[in-house]
């Protein structure tokens, strides 16, 4: 048996952010429609993700929120709705996870640093320029817009350290042949921007090291020094499979990466400064990187600062998973930006899932169930004028399709594929089945009808398994295709398909959606709540006022429990991780064990007084309190009640 084609596709390692939107969730659904679709057709898939965990900019956050930066990671990455949650909820089948502070990552960066420094390609020396801490990137003033970075807008800083450089200025020649004179970098249109604005200026030693913070892999040989992020990140393709390290050993089958799917903001760090590491490694570069666009929102990019997120929770839930799935591969060409709104959402699952899919599936499965039971009888033969430019169409889609997905081009995949469902529903109106119905004579071409509907759904569902899987399982076990009807082979043959199939007819698909009441809807959960006026409290018969001056240094405000544990050797300390609204997990100390368990406390919204002074508590800081009530018992002893609100509450509101 001839041994399986490799195919290695990563997706970026995304740096960690506390407020996940859906435009971190495109490139991973499509590199996990490559994946799937590869294994499909029979390859043995290594499919990478992962998270980028250091940095700067994570030791600014952790700090501010009074907590480690492994604490802050962890929490972002494993914790509630964090990395892993947001992948699981899309179906994502990674093969393999790295966080770039898995130790074995680690061990492997220092060793390739040190190796990369002794063949003399890492220098010591000063760095003097322009810094984006949000981007984690070096710039030169020419480099710059407007005198901010290039890639974020934001704000750059002065930056002058002892640093260690890379001759990135070594490998200008051989990159800008690689980008030139070779199909390294898609789409072709990123060619000319990494060639004309980075190489020809003159490419410049790049900063691989830092010294002004400490969360970073320790350049082992200089301590003091920690190493750069892109190197760090970049690595991890390698690192994740072996290279460097014991903790893995399939480097030699899969390396090269077969392609690099990336968002375009990092196509200069993947197609400059990462072939040309590997050349310092005497690496072989991988085959392909794709740039592709951004998912932008009123015009512009998604992003947490500007406030235009799209909660990718909400959209599932409200729409279902394989629904968005289809509407980020279909509605935009993969290498270019596309505008997300939810009526182009609620139009795709409209017109081409409910109106076409599953009106084919439905009104085929109903019509088998209807006219002949579970099972279809004999049929008659084919009627060349009448069923052949149908099977024509069926019989020659995988080609078809499979053309489109070697280049990426997820949309005219599944272009081709809606052609094969709309002529089969323009071949029911055709064929008249419940006329046919009518007349017994005639039902041998009716079962013939049915069988080819049948036919075109199974082979429409098989191409369609790498964008929608859950919903092809469905449609597989309504029209009764056992798991060898559900293969690439069966996907190029017509009448695979048993004519006593076991048929019946499930629930809808995917729901019609009332466009305009749903637009008002999600228009009215956008909307902030009014806070409610403070009811005024009577004045007790012997008051200790405070000024409102004074009260009003006192910040109250609500916040989600996003993890709670207790806290080792205390009874009584319980340590919780809040969502104040703030951007970033507060940690807060509550000596309320003996009152709650943790996890009866996950989920819920409590008040936080979050402008006390921290302090230490078994060790552990604590920013805040947590506020109860609390009852003296005829007994002497304290009956506690954390309090607790509505869970519609938002996190983040000031008690007023």
């Amino acid at each position: 048996m001839p041994e399986k084609k490799k195919f290695y596709i990563t997706t970026p390692i995304y740096y960690p952010s506390d407020k996940l939107h859906i435009g971190h969730a495109y490139s991973t659904v499509a590199t996990d429609a490559m994946a799937r679709y590869k294994r499909l057709t029979g390859c043995d898939v290594m499919f990478l993700t992962g998270t980028d965990e250091h940095g700067q900019k994570i030791e600014d956050k952790a700090k501010a929120a009074g907590v480690t930066p492994q604490q802050y990671v962890d929490n972002i990455v494993d914790g509630p709705r964090g990395v892993r949650d947001l992948w699981k909820l899309m179906n994502i089948s990674n093969d393999r996870f790295i966080r770039t502070t898995d130790d074995y990552h680690v061990a492997a960066i220092q060793k390739i640093f040190k190796a990369m420094y002794d063949k003399g390609d890492i220098y010591k020396g000063t760095y003097q320029g322009k810094y984006c801490k949000d981007c984690e990137a070096f710039w030169t003033e020419t480099q710059l817009v407007d005198g901010k970075c290039p890639d974020c807008g934001r704000p750059v800083q002065d930056a002058q350290e002892e640093a260690y450089f890379f001759r990135l200025s070594k490998y200008a020649d051989r990159v800008q042949h690689l980008l030139e004179d070779t199909d390294f970098l898609e789409p072709r249109s990123r060619v000319n921007e990494m060639v004309n604005n980075f190489i020809k200026p003159g490419l410049e030693d790049l900063c691989v090291s830092r010294t002004s913070f400490k969360w970073g892999i320790p350049v082992d040989f200089d301590p003091g020094h920690v190493v750069y992020v892109w190197i760090d990140a970049l690595f991890n393709y390698t690192t994740a499979l072996g290279f460097m390290n014991d903790k893995y050993h399939d480097f030699d089958k899969f390396w090269p990466a077969d392609v690099h799917f990336i968002g375009k903001e990092i196509v200069r760090f993947h197609s400059i400064i990462w072939p040309a590491m590997l050349m310092s490694m005497d690496l072989p570069l991988p085959k392909k990187v794709f740039g592709h666009g951004w998912l932008l929102l009123d015009g512009g990019k998604m992003s947490k600062s500007k406030g235009n997120v799209v909660d990718p929770y909400l959209l599932a839930e409200r729409y279902g998973v394989d629904a968005l799935r289809y509407f980020l591969l279909r509605e935009f060409p993969f290498g270019t930006d596309g505008n997300f709104s939810n009526e182009a959402l609620i139009g795709r699952i409209n017109t081409d899932l409910a109106n076409d899919l599953g009106n084919l599936v439905s009104r085929t499965t109903a019509m088998v169930g209807k006219y002949f039971g579970q099972n279809l009888p004999g049929c008659a033969d084919a009627d060349p004028a009448m069923d052949g430019e149908l099977m024509d169409l069926a019989r020659g889609l995988r080609d078809l399709y499979e053309e489109q997905m070697e280049h990426y081009a997820f949309q005219n995949a599944l272009m081709e594929i809606f052609k094969l469902i709309g002529r089969a529903n323009k071949y029911i109106d055709e064929n008249k089945p419940w006329l046919l119905a009518k007349d017994e004579a005639q039902k041998p071409r009716l079962a013939r009808v049915l069988y080819n509907l049948l036919e075109c759904v199974r082979i429409s569902a098989v191409l369609l398994t790498p964008f929608m899987p859950d919903t092809c399982q469905k449609i597989f076990e309504q029209i009764g295709a056992g798991e060898e009807l559900r293969t690439w082979a069966s996907a190029k043959e017509w009448g695979l398909l048993p004519v006593d199939a076991p048929v019946q007819k499930g629930n809808g698909l995917f729901p019609r959606i009332d466009m305009e009441k749903e637009l008002k809807e999600l228009e009215e959960m956008h909307k902030k709540p009014v806070e409610a006026e403070a009811p005024k409290a009577e004045v007790p018969a012997e008051p200790e006022y405070i000024t409102i001056d004074e009260f009003n240094k006192v910040k109250f405000v609500t916040a989600k429990i996003l993890a709670c544990e207790a806290v080792p050797k205390s009874s009584k300390l319980l340590r919780f991780t809040l969502d104040c609204g703030e951007g970033i997990p507060r940690q807060i100390l509550s000596g309320i064990h003996e009152y709650y368990e943790p996890e009866e406390l996950v989920g819920k919204t409590v008040v936080a007084c979050t402008n006390l002074k921290p302090r230490k508590m078994m060790g552990i800081m604590s920013n805040g309190m947590l506020i109860s009530a609390v009852k003296e018992e005829p007994d002497g002893s304290e009956k506690l009640h954390l309090i607790m609100l509505d869970d519609k509450v938002p996190a983040g509101y000031g008690l007023c």
